[in-house]
């Protein structure tokens, strides 16, 4: 079973920047993406971006030019480094990876970290 641990929420002032981390660990697998999602309150959890194998990264409207999605695959780490936060971009963010055990696909979900901007 793969295990998505992430990092780097908190508490940040308007304009601000935080970095956010997630590894994937558990046994034998590959990846195929890894993916940032936000859920806000009372709202449904939504794509912020995501960095599949092969392919440029991909950004929601937005976050285009303020986020940046990266991976280093040595690590089986994702990192979102967030910049020129606004107040709008508190959630809580998931992470999410996905790709291939020796018997099956996964998809698995990180158990989300809280990043809270103040005006």
């Amino acid at each position: 079973q793969v295990h998505i641990v992430e990092s780097g929420g908190g508490l940040v002032q308007s304009g601000g920047s935080l970095r956010l981390s997630c590894t994937a660990s558990g046994g034998f697998f590959t990846i195929h993406a890894m993916g940032w999602y936000l859920q806000a309150p009372g709202k449904q959890r939504e794509l912020v971006a995501i960095k599949a194998n092969g392919d440029s990264p991909r950004y929601s409207d937005s976050v285009k030019g303020r986020f940046t999605v990266s991976r280093d695959n040595t690590r089986n780490t994702a990192y979102l480094q967030m910049n020129s936060l606004k107040s709008e971009d508190t959630a809580v963010y998931y992470c999410n990876v996905r790709g291939d055990t020796e018997v099956d696909r996964y998809d698995a979900w990180g158990q989300g970290t809280q990043v809270t901007v103040s005006s």
